[in-house]
C-alpha cells in the first residue's frame, strides 16, 4: 500500500522484530500450515468446497534475497530478480492450486476497476479486482498492508479477488465486485462467503485527518473506522467530529483508520450474510515476522499474494 504524502504520517522506522502493539494469535476458523514447504493462510470454509482453491501468502521461505534473510517475495521490485519473483510464484502457485490453474495477475493502480476473466491472457489487464466463472483460472491480487479480499459464491462456483487500499476502499471496489458478480454470473450475495486477509490494522495505520472527510461525506458509518491517537485520558474519542463552531477545538492532525472494518461494511451494504464474513486479525505492521508492510518497512520490502480458483 503506497500512502500518499498529502494524507499520511510517517512513522519513525522499526525492526521488524519488535512491534509496538500486542500482535493477534490465529483463531478458527483461520490454519496457517506448511504446504510444498511454504506457510500458507487459509480459511476453512473455504477449503471445505472440493472445487475451490485458495490462500493468502507469508515472506517466509522463498528464494529472494532481503536483507539476509530469504523471503517469498511474488511481485517484481526493483530490488528482486524477475528469475526469482518468477521461482517463487512458482512455489506459491504449486503450494495452492498444483500446477493444473493458470495464475492471472492484474496491473494495480488503486482503483475501482473490476476485469471479468473467461480465459487466461498473457498480459496483465488494468484494475484491482478480478472475477472468473472459469475452470483452471488461480485470480490473485498483490498487497504489502493493503486489504486482500477473496469471495466465492458456492452455488454457482464463482470467485473474486479485491485488492482495497484507502483509495479503492473510498470508491467502494469491494461493494462493486459483489455487483459485478451479480451481474456476470447472477451471483445472490446472501450466498456469498468472504475472506477478508492480512493488512494493515487500525494499530499501525494512521492517516491524515483530511481522510475523515472523504470518507464521512461517502459512507454513512465512517466514523466507526477512525480512532484519533489517544494517551488513555481523553474519554470520547473522534468527538470532534460532531463540534460545532464556534469556539469547537482544531481537530486532530492524524487519526487511525481500519480498513478491515470499512470493507466488512461495503459487503454487508452488498447483501452479504455477517456470518459469512470471515476476517482474520493478522495486522501486517505488527506481523513482520511472516507478512510483508510497506508502512514499516518502506519500498524496499516484498509483496504478497492473496489467491483463489476453481479447479479444472
Amino acid at each position: 500500500m503506497t500512502p500518499a504524502k498529502s494524507s499520511l504520517k510517517k512513522r519513525p522506522a522499526q525492526s521488524r522484530a519488535r512491534t509496538s502493539k500486542p500482535t493477534r494469535s490465529l483463531s478458527n476458523p483461520w490454519t496457517l500450515k506448511t504446504a510444498n514447504g511454504l506457510r500458507i493462510l487459509r480459511l476453512a470454509p473455504f477449503a471445505k468446497l472440493p472445487w475451490l482453491v485458495h490462500g493468502f501468502s507469508t515472506r517466509e521461505r522463498g528464494v529472494s534475497s532481503l536483507d539476509g534473510e530469504n523471503v517469498l517475495n511474488l511481485s517484481f521490485t526493483d530490488w528482486d530478480s524477475r528469475d526469482n519473483v518468477a521461482k517463487n510464484r512458482a512455489a506459491f502457485q504449486n503450494s495452492v492450486a498444483g500446477k493444473s490453474l493458470s495464475l492471472v495477475t492484474l496491473k494495480q493502480v488503486h482503483s475501482d476497476a473490476i476485469q471479468i476473466f473467461h480465459a487466461a491472457t498473457d498480459s496483465a489487464r488494468v484494475g484491482d479486482a478480478s472475477a472468473t466463472a472459469r475452470t483452471g483460472l488461480l485470480l490473485a491480487i498483490q498487497t504489502a498492508d493493503c486489504v486482500p479480499i477473496l469471495l466465492v459464491d458456492p452455488r454457482k462456483r464463482a470467485v473474486a479477488a479485491i485488492h482495497a487500499g484507502w483509495r479503492g476502499t473510498l470508491a467502494r471496489i469491494t461493494q462493486k465486485a459483489v455487483g459485478a458478480m451479480q451481474r456476470e454470473f447472477s451471483s445472490r450475495p446472501s450466498d456469498l462467503l468472504a475472506a477478508i486477509g492480512p493488512s494493515i490494522g487500525p494499530c499501525c495505520y494512521e492517516v491524515g485527518a483530511e481522510l475523515v472527510t472523504q470518507f464521512t461525506s461517502q459512507f454513512a458509518d465512517a466514523a466507526e473506522y477512525f480512532d484519533e491517537p489517544r494517551t488513555g485520558d481523553e474519554p470520547n474519542p473522534l468527538q470532534w467530529l460532531n463540534m460545532r463552531p464556534p469556539g469547537h477545538q482544531p481537530p486532530p492532525k492524524a487519526v487511525h483508520l481500519d480498513l478491515r472494518k470499512a470493507n466488512r461494511s461495503q459487503l454487508l451494504a452488498a447483501g452479504l450474510r455477517a456470518g459469512n464474513i470471515f476476517v482474520t486479525e493478522f495486522c501486517t505492521g505488527c506481523r513482520r515476522d511472516i507478512f510483508f508492510s510497506y508502512r514499516k518497512e518502506g519500498p524496499r520490502t516484498g509483496r504478497l499474494l492473496s489467491a483463489i480458483g476453481i479447479l479444472p
